[in-house]
């Protein structure tokens, strides 16, 4: 069973410099209307955590998701 990971983007933190969706593989995150960076697609995330390693604000968290 392949693994799943949950990114969680703090929009209080967020400044919306995009560097997050530059970065990802796999194009999960997008801006929202409010320029926050937002996980849009969350099930294509491949838990290589370059959003979380970039992002200068430390706003985004990816965690492994428990299934059982």
């Amino acid at each position: 069973m392949a693994k799943q990971f949950k990114v969680a983007v703090n929009g209080a933190w967020c400044k919306g410099c995009s560097l997050c969706i530059g970065v990802c593989p796999k194009s999960v995150l997008d801006l929202t209307e409010r320029l926050k960076a937002e996980a849009v697609r969350q099930a294509d995330c491949i838990g290589c955590r370059q959003c979380e390693n970039i992002c200068p604000d430390l706003a985004i968290t990816v965690k492994e998701e428990v299934n059982g």
